[in-house]
């Protein structure tokens, strides 16, 4: 059996608008379960779902991050 490797993130750096940083912020700040990492996880990949991207694991992270498991 192969060894079980974590898997591989990669960090963001965006400039986003402010009005929309301080609604993400008020969200975050009200719903203690959700996590910056996951909320942006939640929104990218519900994007490209919405877009076409219909990969197996795309519609997992999707999942994942919209019931909170964590990889």
């Amino acid at each position: 059996m192969p060894p079980v490797t974590a898997p591989v993130t990669v960090t963001l750096m965006v400039e986003i608008p402010e009005d929309l940083h301080l609604s993400i912020k008020d969200y975050l700040d009200t719903h203690e379960m959700w996590s910056q990492e996951r909320m942006m996880q939640a929104a990218l990949s519900l994007f490209l779902l919405q877009n076409g991207v219909n990969h197996p694991h795309i519609n997992r992270l999707y999942l994942d991050s919209l019931f909170g498991y964590t990889a």
